[in-house]
């Protein structure tokens, strides 16, 4: 399967290398589902780059949708606990704008692919923030 031609979350799961899957981080579905949507709005941005209104929110949406799982991945290297708590709250902050960028974007996207987005986002704020309360008490 080419790299960029999956159409679903469990057709995406299949083309990730065994060197990301084989990482104790991957057991977070929180994370899983942050690397699917920061790929998400890489293929998003593609559709962007094309509307002149569009491009200034291109840097933006693929920054903070990446930086959820980057902080994600950086956190989780430092150990556990309250600064690992810091990291994944920062993830947080990136989620929650990476949804603004999304709905800031709507004009230029179809609107069920913005809602999509959207509530992907939502469902990794929920289950950081999660994490992240846990963490912190540790």
């Amino acid at each position: 399967m080419n790299v960029n031609s999956w159409k679903s979350y469990e057709e995406w799961l299949e083309i990730l290398p065994e060197s990301i899957k084989d990482d104790p981080l991957w057991r977070l579905e929180a994370y899983r589902k942050s690397l699917f949507l920061s790929d998400l709005a890489w293929l998003d941005c593609e559709k962007l780059v094309g509307n002149p209104l569009g491009q200034a929110r291109m840097s933006q949406l693929l920054r903070s949708s990446g930086s959820v799982a980057a902080n994600v991945e950086e956190g989780y290297g430092r150990g556990f606990g309250k600064d690992y708590a810091r990291f994944l709250r920062i993830a947080i902050g990136s989620a929650r704008e990476t949804r603004g960028w999304y709905w800031r974007s709507r004009h230029a996207l179809e609107l069920e692919v913005v809602n999509h987005r959207m509530n992907l986002a939502t469902e990794i704020i929920r289950m950081l923030t999660i994490i992240a309360d846990q963490q912190r008490k540790r």
